[in-house]
């Protein structure tokens, strides 16, 4: 049977209370998607991995999962760094079907409530 399942994908911060956003979103995430694991994995300085968001997953019989990265843009991060690590999960994990979604912040809609957050503060 396929499942799918979802990893919110942040940079990662020395301060703790970095994440707390993150946190919020798989708490609203899993209140409107309650059939649709949801993990959160961080690329440095906070955990869990993207490896180890995966292994969480895949143990519990997902065996589709889409990344989704937590980024405002198309940076260094995600152009270098994160398909060799997406690659190298691929490897690890082959059973698992693995795709991505572009930088949030390159979402129009994204863009737009963030217009929005604005303008209702004038």
């Amino acid at each position: 049977m396929n499942t799918k399942a979802i990893i919110l994908f942040g940079h990662g911060a020395r301060d703790a209370r970095w994440r707390e956003p993150f946190d919020r979103l798989v708490v609203l995430w899993r209140a409107q998607h309650p059939n649709v694991r949801v993990e959160l994995a961080f690329l440095e300085l906070m955990q869990p991995s993207l490896e180890e968001a995966i292994s969480s997953l895949t143990g519990t019989g997902d065996n589709e999962v889409v990344v989704v990265p937590v980024f405002f843009g198309q940076g260094g991060h995600l152009r270098n760094d994160f398909p060799v690590l997406l690659s190298a999960c691929q490897e690890k994990f082959p059973e698992v079907k693995l795709s991505t979604t572009p930088a949030v912040g390159e979402d129009s809609a994204v863009l737009q409530a963030i217009i929005d957050f604005g303008a209702s503060a004038l």
